[in-house]
């Protein structure tokens, strides 16, 4: 075994990697950009290394300064968690070249199985089924001969990245324009394949382990159909629609596919299965790497993959046939998103100001927050993932949706609540998925308006915070905020509150000769009474508990935000008369403003040009997702407060358009 290890990565991957570096006694070095001096993964690690600025492709991408770093430590490996150069044959040479062990598979098998094409060629000589299609040149052609609907694919990337499903051949030579051109800007190489489509598929991977000594066994398969847009977020083992002569049969077809390429290590070879009739399996790509999903299949075998990508590596034999491996028991895993579903799932941002993180019994966590940590817009969005293990399907989907009921990021708004209510959807929890399941069911699946018990929630705190102190001994009664009064009812006072990204609202409340409150919310003819639970120092971040008609409400809370049931709100002070003097100030022209916190990487326009409808004025990154800002209507660019390279927070102004004379 090796006495030191890099791992050449970030988050929560390079915190799970750690953890068994430290169970086997190896010492671990973690690498860090400027924006992750302070990350949990960073402290976790026995040593740590800085590589460079915060942008990825001068720290995290840089090959040359993670062999520094790991020559600077005494590596004798390098670890590459996934994402960044996790499949990067050019970067497992150059370890190799300095004298350091790639956990992972061969270069040449990382090269072969990154070309779709060869891919597909590949494993279809050595028998495994693979999807009808064709290739460049012919793709137009080998399209019609199929018939619609057929999918284009890029031969270099992943990620739903440049994919392309056609319905309408009429436009085939459209739609393989563009594909070709997001293709090229993703990967550099604009090479297509074109794929019968199947509808209604399901996708299913299965985990395969080859050692150094011609060893090749699976360990079974993950269903990871629940998809938005093309993206896995929910994944389970084992899956509900195999019986055992077909898992056993797409086992071996795993096998075979990793034998043709020469693999070692741990990988995932990926199928896709047509719902209606899972015999008829095909193979769409072998992921030569681990991959994020992998803690579902440690917790039905019991195997640590880590362990064995770097005994492995080390040049251990598998010490387990395919007849040694058993199953036992059921886990399905939620990916955590820095993302804002109520905003078509745009990246967010801030600063993680109170973090719970679920863990006991059945529950496992891998997470790379802390509180303190800052997520920001140039990495990957997935902050942490909450995997359940029951003894059946049933009890491991409820414990998972209590343990992301549990789950909080204040400051950070993620996916928690969405990814709660998709697993109580009736056909999730029937096993009746497929990948399109998500994008038909998603409106009904975001919850786009604010619960009126938030805005309750914010009232009460900042009321209570206003009172005395118990021990504060006499306060004069003329100076209270409770509304009271000399003579008559006590007096409702205005709470001006807003969610960003909703209208702002007005509550208000007043105390009652009891003790308790009455809250008149918007809308609403009588007000709503509330009492008890309020801590007696609210003003204290933590839990939040109160009784409003007869229902108690628990809330975790943290400077101006509130958290339940995995969803979170920020809850602003809102000024009405600020507001109006700015919609004045502006004199009718509408601002543009950031949708998520992010860079602006383009600005197409400058201070007094004219613009059309619909026209794109700027483009704003963040976390590898690209977001237009166009003209709302035609007109004037008034003001323009950003450059290419400016940072901006969610709903900070860009630009102001002033709208043309027939426009007003």
């Amino acid at each position: 075994m090796f006495e030191t290890v890099l791992v050449a990565n970030r988050g929560e991957i390079a915190v799970r990697v750690i953890r068994t570096l430290r169970s086997l006694g190896v010492r671990s070095v973690a690498v860090f950009s400027d924006a992750d001096a302070d990350a949990r993964h960073v402290r976790e690690a026995d040593t740590a290394v800085r590589i460079g600025p915060a942008p990825a492709a001068e720290s995290y991408l840089s090959a040359e300064r993670l062999l520094e770093a790991a020559a600077r430590t005494g590596a004798q490996a390098v670890h590459p968690g996934y994402g960044f150069l996790a499949e990067n044959a050019g970067f497992a040479r150059a370890c190799a070249d300095a004298g350091l062990v790639f956990i992972g598979p061969p270069a040449e098998a990382i090269s072969l199985m990154g070309d779709k094409i060869r891919a597909k060629e590949t494993v279809e000589a050595a028998g495994v089924p693979v999807v009808p299609g064709g290739r460049d040149p012919e793709l137009a052609d080998a399209a019609r001969q199929l018939g619609a609907p057929v999918l284009l694919k890029p031969s270099a990337g992943g990620g739903g990245k440049g994919m392309r499903l056609v319905r309408d051949l009429t436009v085939l030579e459209e739609e393989i324009a563009a594909a070709r051109r997001e293709a090229r800007a993703s990967f550099g190489d604009d090479t297509l394949l074109v794929e019968r489509w199947v509808d209604r598929p399901r996708h299913i991977e299965i985990q395969v382990l080859a050692d150094g000594h011609g060893n090749v066994i699976h360990l079974s398969e993950r269903e990871c159909s629940l998809q938005r847009r093309h993206q896995k977020i929910i994944e389970e083992a084992p899956s509900v629609l195999l019986d055992e002569a077909t898992r056993a049969a797409m086992g071996e077809a795993a096998v075979q596919a990793a034998r043709s390429c020469g693999y070692r290590g741990a990988g995932t070879v990926e199928f896709i299965v047509p719902g209606g009739d899972p015999s008829s399996y095909y193979f769409m790509e072998m992921n030569t790497r681990l991959q994020v999903e992998h803690p579902v299949t440690e917790l039905i075998t019991g195997l640590d993959l880590v362990e064995w990508q770097l005994r492995v590596a080390a040049g251990e034999e598998l010490p387990y046939g395919q007849g040694d491996i058993g199953l036992t028991g059921h886990a399905i895993e939620a990916r955590v998103c820095a993302e804002i579903p109520s905003r078509g799932f745009l990246p967010s941002g801030g600063t993680v100001l109170k973090l719970a993180e679920p863990q006991g019994d059945g529950i496992r966590t891998d997470s790379g927050l802390s509180e303190g940590t800052e997520v920001g817009s140039l990495y990957d969005p997935m902050l942490s993932k909450v995997i359940a293990y029951g003894p059946d399907r049933e009890t491991a989907i409820r414990k998972l949706r209590a343990a992301l009921a549990e789950t909080v990021t204040l400051g950070v708004q993620t996916n928690a609540g969405f990814l709660r209510r998709l697993l109580a959807h009736p056909a999730v929890v029937a096993g009746e998925l497929d990948t399109g399941l998500v994008e038909r069911e998603v409106d009904a699946l975001v919850r786009d308006e604010v619960p009126t018990e938030v805005y309750a929630a914010a009232v009460l705190a900042r009321q209570a915070a206003l009172a005395p102190a118990a021990d504060a001994g006499w306060a004069d009664p003329f100076s209270a905020a409770d509304g009271w009064r000399l003579g008559g009812e006590r007096a409702w006072t205005p709470h001006h509150l807003r969610v960003p990204g909703h209208e702002p609202v007005t509550v208000r409340v007043r105390s009652t000769p009891h003790g308790g409150v009455e809250l008149l919310l918007p809308g609403a003819d009588e007000p709503l009474r509330g009492s008890g639970g309020v801590p007696p120092r609210p003003g204290a971040e933590g839990r939040l508990t109160f009784m409003l008609d007869g229902v108690r409400h628990t809330f975790h809370r943290a400077g101006d935000w509130l958290g339940r049931d995995g969803d979170a709100w920020q809850v602003r002070d809102h000024d009405p008369v600020a507001a109006s003097l700015t919609r004045a100030g502006h004199a009718g022209a509408d601002s543009l403003t950031a949708p998520m916190p992010g860079t602006v990487t383009v600005v197409k326009v400058a201070v007094g040009d004219e613009v059309t409808a619909g026209q794109s004025l700027l483009v704003v990154e963040a976390m590898k997702m690209e977001h237009v800002i166009s003209a709302p209507h035609a007109g004037t660019v008034a003001e323009l407060d950003v450059t290419p390279g400016t940072t901006v927070a969610m709903d900070q102004v860009l630009a102001v358009i002033t709208p043309a004379e027939e426009d007003q």
